[in-house]
């Protein structure tokens, strides 16, 4: 098992909503030699600001969490742009840890580079066999050329880069901005806004029925480091908990936590995005020990909480209760 207290490591996307998670626990494990790259110093889709990471820094660990991400919309909004910029970032990137000698090369993917009609759960071997969801297949694809990176590159330089695929994410921390948040922290804004507003319904897109698994995201920094220090083989791991819940199952979830009691209208005009998603999570658990441990209700509660404490307005935090 890697000893991670005294490696040099860089984190990309350090101190975003997983970074900072991750970020705290290596802190917690005593690596104080940890260096997170702020986009305004290194722009790492420019070439000359990767190289100079390396220089400044000498990374023997690389993890690279940075991503240009969103929900459905924000990923129909910006085709061009999340393929260019998570594709460029993370081969140079991974080009750049070759040539220097990283120890240990840690790559993040994305659920959505799984086929748009995988058959559920979600094995790793299903990878290959189809084309993604359309409206996040550009991002899905970027992070998938990634993978076929690493595995190169393990082929032919005998570079140790590994490769995880973690399913949507959720907790204290997430963006909740309507206009590129995921579905989780989105939800739970409209219904906190709707009765601070006043309102009688929240529109939704879709049907309700796709249905999602989500992890938690203290849950996820761990499996993380659980893969850093423990795995070192070329095949994709999932990461995830294995639950398996539709949308509109987990809006009134959302609504009841939050104490919304108003109607939650479905537009059926909006795209629904993928139908399913669970993965089969048994080979994190063989490979590296990882093993979900939040109930899903219980980083809810956390992920809402954590939301209203984040409001400014006292008056919106005395009228909203959580249940």
């Amino acid at each position: 098992m890697m000893d991670l207290a005294n490696k040099r490591i860089v984190v990309t996307g350090g101190a975003g909503f997983l970074g900072s998670h991750l970020i705290s626990r290596l802190d917690g494990m005593g690596c104080n030699n940890v260096f997170v790259p702020t986009h305004a110093e290194y722009d790492l889709t420019r070439i000359e600001a990767t190289e100079r990471l390396f220089d400044e820094h000498r990374p023997e660990i690389l993890i690279h969490l940075a991503a240009v991400v969103g929900g459905i919309g924000a990923n129909r909004a910006n085709p061009g742009r999340f393929f260019y910029d998570n594709a460029i970032m993370g081969i140079q990137l991974i080009e750049a840890a070759r040539r220097r000698g990283v120890e240990k090369t840690v790559v993040l993917g994305t659920i959505c580079a799984y086929p748009k009609f995988t058959p559920v759960p979600f094995r790793e071997e299903e990878l290959w066999n189809g084309y993604p969801e359309e409206t996040n297949a550009p991002y899905g694809l970027a992070k998938k050329m990634l993978l076929v990176q690493c595995q190169a590159y393990r082929e032919q330089y005998g570079m140790n880069a590994i490769f995880l695929l973690p399913v949507n994410l959720y907790g204290p921390g997430d963006n909740f901005n309507l206009e590129s948040s995921h579905v989780i922290p989105a939800l739970i804004r409209k219904c906190v806004e709707a009765m601070e507003e006043g309102k009688k319904e929240i529109v939704l897109w879709g049907d309700g029925s796709p249905t999602r698994e989500f992890l938690y995201v203290e849950d996820a920094a761990e499996g993380i480091l659980l893969a850093t220090e423990r795995y070192d083989k070329s095949d994709p791991v999932n990461l995830g908990s294995g639950m398996e819940i539709s949308i509109r199952d987990l809006a009134t979830t959302i609504a009841a936590m939050t104490g919304f009691k108003g109607r939650i209208v479905w537009d059926t005009s909006q795209p629904n995005g993928q139908p399913r998603r669970c993965l089969d999570v048994s080979r994190a658990e063989a490979e590296f020990g990882f093993r979900a441990v939040t109930p899903f209700k219980i980083g809810l509660r956390k992920t809402i909480s954590g939301y209203l404490s984040s409001l400014s307005s006292k008056e919106t935090q005395g009228k909203v209760g959580m249940l």
